[in-house]
């Protein structure tokens, strides 16, 4: 088999030679056993191929090549679809238990049913949810507007399930649990263009499919699962217009008449890559996330720096000898135009509702207490969506009112403090003290999480030092959703706001497991004195101790998953049961 390994068959963006001869210290440790690595060419380089299972596991199984072909060539959507398929399964059982508001679906649910039917949110009476979960007809919608602090692209979304299946459990969380199912197949599809590799890739998906936190938020109607959802569509478009722009270029330098290609440091630096429509369904779903819920501005910044710094590693690759340079001459400018102005012009109409009905909070603030000033000459709708949106920031950074289920960032990573959604505590004869316990708790996979610190610590080590952008790039994904909490950890924050780069964190995981699996016999460099038909036995120890040093890893996270299942899902157990799974004395 060739390597699932993350090392196998990539080259970096920075650091490497454009020549295929090694360096002048490799040749001088040849003789201390030194093996220098094999030389990977441009093409490669610029354009990886992705790594396919080997004629030996085909021969083992009895799998004639063309039909090995054919499964190679079905498995690049037939396994994320298979993934995808067990995770939707999992995320629509009895998707309507609760049959409750849980948490703040008693907010969002009430607001988004509004939106979708009157174009803004309303002023709900405070003691309307028993009503609402009794008989919904009979519940009308408040026609005066409602203050909400989150711009409305989620609400939208959650009111499009209502649309279809009504006021209800179901159809409020109906939506999410889509988005929740599809950003498993969105991350099998990233994994597999990241690391080369299906397997890698699907991988990556199965570890989001069983992480508790984005089960319950997959099953919740709340706002922080449809921003993940936006941002990983967004890295997922970034990734593609990536391929994209090497393989332009790699068709661009020139070939010898050995048919290998060269460096070209005078295309290299001014190849116009023209139209990227990647970027620009990228810079749409910045849009979307930050029209969801704020914090998705800084992804929005953290993306824009990646993806040019991805352009300056492709143009050093292709030869340039100032790439920094000639990525401010040719894309910076193109870059800028095709994310940044979409995703405010994305935002500005998700507003559309609030401001075509003219109702909304705050909507005629310029027209009667914003009257005078220096900015009259804007239109009245844009003068007080501006007002609204202070009066939001002012709101959200000082909210420091204590809850008890609030918690620092720096827990978040360990699970030091999870929310409780729901909680019940009805009779049974199952528990020896007659009580049992329901509970939707929003945690983590708790050893996914846990084997997360190990991953993050080594794609961290692998960024810096092998300068690795896959590494870099999971990186940027976590940092994006994680580290600007840090600046608000006076203010009231929740753990389950960790959704957000919860796909970054199960693709670092995937990393150091592809890592632990090793490169293929064969496909890394031979201890000297090794013939090509001879056999190694050093080699084959070490990938069979990875493969199953990774298999119990993934095999533990799974059982994980399946004995917190009832934590996950509000099912009544004894509470004994449910005390066993109290692992940490902060969990309750």
């Amino acid at each position: 088999m060739t390597s699932t390994a993350p090392e196998a068959r990539q080259g970096q963006d920075a650091g490497e030679p454009h020549g295929e001869e090694p360096a002048s210290w490799p040749r001088r440790l040849r003789r201390f056993g030194h093996v220098a690595r094999p030389g990977i060419g441009l093409r490669e380089r610029l354009v990886p191929p992705y790594t396919e299972p080997g004629a030996q596991l085909w021969a083992v199984l009895g799998v004639s090549p063309r039909l090995a072909e054919r499964l190679v060539r079905w498995s690049a959507w037939g396994g994320p679809l298979l993934v995808a398929l067990v995770a939707g399964v999992l995320r629509f059982w009895n998707l309507g238990s609760p049959h409750a508001l849980i948490f703040d679906e008693t907010y969002y649910a009430k607001d988004s049913w509004a939106l979708v039917n009157q174009g803004y949110e309303g002023d709900w009476p405070k003691d309307i949810d028993k009503l609402i979960l009794a008989d919904p007809s009979k519940v009308d919608i408040p026609v005066d507007p409602g203050y909400v602090v989150h711009p409305p692209v989620g609400k939208w979304v959650i009111g499009l399930g209502e649309q279809l299946f009504g006021f209800t459990p179901f159809g409020w969380r109906f939506m999410v649990a889509v988005l929740g199912t599809l950003s498993v197949l969105m991350l099998c599809r990233i994994g597999r263009r990241l690391f080369r590799s299906t397997f890698l890739g699907c991988l990556a998906g199965t570890l989001l499919a069983v992480d508790g936190l984005h089960f319950v938020m997959s099953r919740t109607a709340l706002l922080d699962l449809v921003l993940m959802f936006f941002v990983v569509a967004a890295f997922g478009a970034l990734l593609i217009d990536r391929d994209w722009a090497r393989r332009r270029l790699a068709a661009a330098l020139p070939v010898d008449a050995e048919g290998v290609m060269r460096p070209d440091a005078e295309i290299a630096e001014d190849l116009r890559f023209g139209w990227r429509p990647w970027r620009i369904v990228a810079g749409l779903m910045l849009g979307l996330a930050f029209a969801t819920k704020w914090n998705g501005l800084y992804v929005m910044a953290a993306f824009c720096v990646m993806t040019v710094l991805w352009d300056v590693g492709a143009r050093r690759t292709a030869g340039a000898a100032w790439p920094y340079l000639a990525v401010l001459k040719r894309d910076l400018l193109p870059a800028f135009v095709s994310t940044v102005p979409v995703a405010l012009g994305t935002y500005l109409v998700s507003w559309t509702g609030w401001i075509v009905t003219g109702k909304g909070y705050y909507r005629n603030w310029a027209a009667t207490d914003g009257q005078g000033g220096h900015w009259t000459w804007l239109p009245d709708w844009l003068r007080s969506l501006w007002h609204y949106e202070y009066q939001v920031y002012e709101f959200h950074v000082n909210l420091t009112s204590g809850h008890t289920y609030q918690s620092n960032p720096w827990s978040w990573i360990v699970l030091g403090r999870p929310v409780s959604y729901f909680w019940e505590e009805p009779g049974c004869t199952a528990s020896a003290s007659g009580k049992c316990a329901r509970e939707v708790l929003a945690l983590g996979t708790p050893l996914l999480w846990w084997a997360a610190c190990f991953a993050l610590v080594y794609v961290l080590w692998r960024w810096i030092f092998r300068r690795d952008w896959r590494a870099g790039a999971i990186a940027c994904g976590v940092a994006a959703g994680w580290l600007p909490w840090f600046f608000y950890q006076e203010r009231t924050i929740f753990l389950f706001y960790a959704v957000v780069f919860v796909p970054f964190l199960c693709l670092a995981v995937t990393m150091m497991i592809g890592a632990l699996l090793g490169p293929a016999a064969g496909s890394g460099p031979r201890p000297p004195g090794l013939t090509a038909g001879g056999g190694d036995p050093t080699g084959e120890r070490r990938r069979t101790l990875g493969a199953v040093a990774a298999g119990v890893l993934v095999l533990l996270i799974i059982w994980n998953f399946i004995y917190f299942w009832p934590i996950y899902t509000g099912a009544s157990i004894p509470d004994g049961s449910w005390r066993d799974r109290m692992w940490l004395d902060t969990w309750i």
